[in-house]
C-alpha cells in the first residue's frame, strides 16, 4: 500500500496536474480533496494539451478510480460539462463522486461576484466561481450534499428553505432580490444532478477497501500553501485547507499514515490573484516571461503575477505540507536568462526575516537577493541531471539547500516525460 499527495508549495499554479498525471501511471486511485472548479491544472501527455476544473488529473489512466472527495465543493454544470469535453476527446474516465460532498449552486457564483464588486479595490481577486460562498454555506449550514440529489422530496425540501435564505440575502446586503428563483435552482439542480447520480456515492467505502487491499492512493490538492486558509495570505486566500495533512479528512480514509508528500514548486515565483508578493521581477523582463513561459491562469486566464524565486515562501511551504520531497517545475523556461535571483531573507525597518511573515510585514519587505549566473543552452530534451548546463545544475542545488527539502523531480518541459528524476 502507498498513500501519497501532490500539493503546491507556493502560491498555486505551480504545475500540480502534470505531476500527478505523471505518478498516477501507476496509481489505483487518485482523490480530489479540496477546493472547486476555481482553479485549473494543465495536462500535456499523448492525447493532448488539457486543462482540468473539477477532475482528478488520473483521468488519463483507464486503470484509475478517480474521486472527487467530501472535502470538495462542485458546480454540476461545471462537472457534467468537464466529462462531455473529455469522452468528446475520446477520454472515458473512471469517476466517483462523494456524497458529502457540498454543491456550488448559481446563487453562489452570484454572491461571490456581487461581494468582489462591493469590495470594489479592496476585492479579494475571486475567481467568482461561487468557492467562498459554498463553503461559507457549508460552515453555517445552509449547503447541499451532493447525495441528496438521490432523494428528490430531501432536495426540494432542503433547497426551497435554503433559497428562502439566500433570496433575503441577496435582496437585503446585495439589492439583487429577483436575480433567480427556487424553481430555477430546483430545475439547475435537478437536470445537472440527473446527469451525474449515476457517479454519485460513499467513496470511503472504496478507499478504504482500497487501502486494505495495498493499493496506490494519490490525492491531489488545488492550489498551494499560501493560499490555503489557515496558513496562507489570509484573507487573500482560498476557502479551504490546500495541505497536504488535509489529504485524509478531505478525501474520506481514516486510519493510515501518508507515506510520501510531493510538494510541487516553479522555478520561478508566479501567482494568480491579490494579496502581497515580494519578489516581483522587474516589468520587462518578467513580461517576456509570462509570454514565452504561458504564464496566464488556467481557469480564468488571468496573467500571472511573475517574480524571482522566493526560497523562503518556498521553505515554509514545504514546512507546511510536511513535503518529503519537491518537483521542480519549468526550469527549461529560464534557458536564456543571463542571471537569476533567489530571494533568501526579507527585509523591514532594518530587520531581516528567515521565517515567512504575516501580510503586514509582507505588504511592506524588500526581498534580500543572491545572484547566480543563468544559461543559454535549451534543455528540453535533457533527462539526467548529469546532463544539464553547470549552471542550471547549481541554480537547482542552490534552492534545494534554501529550502530544506530534497528535489526529486526537475521539469524540463510540460509533457509528460519531459521531467528529471533525480531519484
Amino acid at each position: 500500500m502507498s498513500i501519497e499527495v501532490v500539493v503546491g508549495a507556493n502560491w498555486g499554479d505551480e504545475g500540480k496536474g502534470r505531476m500527478v498525471d505523471y505518478l498516477a501511471q501507476d496509481a489505483d486511485f487518485v482523490v480530489r480533496y479540496q477546493g472547486g472548479n476555481n482553479a485549473g491544472h494543465t495536462v500535456v501527455n499523448e492525447f493532448g494539451e488539457f486543462k482540468l476544473h473539477l477532475l482528478p488529473s488520473g483521468v488519463f489512466n483507464p486503470n484509475v478510480v478517480n474521486i472527487l472527495g467530501p472535502g470538495m465543493v462542485i458546480d454540476l454544470e461545471a462537472l457534467a460539462t468537464e466529462i462531455d469535453e473529455l469522452k468528446a476527446r475520446g477520454i472515458h474516465p473512471n469517476i466517483r463522486i462523494s456524497d458529502r460532498a457540498t454543491i456550488c449552486f448559481p446563487f453562489n457564483k452570484m454572491a461571490d461576484g456581487w461581494e468582489e464588486e462591493r469590495l470594489g479595490k479592496n476585492a479579494y481577486g475571486s475567481t467568482r466561481r461561487g468557492i467562498a460562498p459554498a463553503y461559507g454555506d457549508r460552515t453555517v449550514k445552509k449547503a447541499l450534499q451532493i447525495g441528496e440529489v438521490l432523494y428528490p422530496g430531501r432536495l426540494r425540501a432542503r433547497l426551497e428553505q435554503i433559497c428562502n435564505w439566500k433570496l433575503l440575502e441577496a435582496e437585503k446586503v446585495y439589492g439583487h432580490g429577483t436575480a433567480f428563483t427556487f424553481e430555477q435552482m430546483l430545475e439547475w439542480a435537478e437536470t445537472w444532478g440527473g446527469k451525474l447520480r449515476d457517479l454519485i456515492c460513499d467513496t470511503s467505502v472504496l478507499l478504504d477497501a482500497g487501502a486494505k487491499a495495498g493499493k496506490k492512493i494519490l490525492f491531489e490538492a488545488q492550489l498551494g500553501t499560501l493560499r490555503d486558509l489557515n496558513f496562507g495570505i489570509y484573507p487573500f486566500t482560498t476557502s479551504s485547507c490546500t495541505l497536504a495533512s488535509y489529504a485524509p479528512i478531505g478525501g474520506g480514509l481514516f486510519g493510515h499514515a501518508l507515506n510520501r508528500v510531493v510538494a510541487v514548486v516553479k522555478a520561478f515565483s508566479t501567482c494568480v490573484g491579490e494579496g502581497p508578493f515580494v519578489t516581483l521581477m522587474e516589468k520587462d523582463i518578467a513580461d517576456a516571461l509570462r509570454q514565452s513561459a504561458k504564464e496566464y491562469g488556467a481557469a480564468t486566464g488571468r496573467p500571472r503575477t511573475i517574480g524571482h524565486f522566493d526560497a523562503l515562501a518556498t521553505r515554509y511551504g514545504c514546512w507546511a505540507q510536511g513535503a518529503t520531497e519537491v518537483a521542480l517545475t519549468k526550469l527549461d523556461s529560464l534557458s536564456g536568462q543571463k542571471t537569476l535571483k533567489i530571494c533568501t531573507q526579507y527585509e523591514l525597518n532594518g530587520e531581516k526575516f528567515d521565517r515567512f511573515p504575516l501580510n503586514p510585514v509582507l505588504e511592506e519587505a524588500k526581498p534580500v537577493y543572491v545572484e547566480l549566473p543563468g544559461w543559454s543552452e535549451d534543455i528540453s530534451g535533457v533527462r539526467k541531471f548529469s546532463d544539464l548546463p553547470d549552471a542550471a545544475r547549481t541554480y537547482v542545488e542552490k534552492i534545494e539547500e534554501l529550502i530544506d527539502c530534497p528535489i526529486r523531480y526537475v521539469s524540463v518541459g510540460p509533457e509528460r516525460e519531459a521531467l528529471i528524476d533525480r531519484g
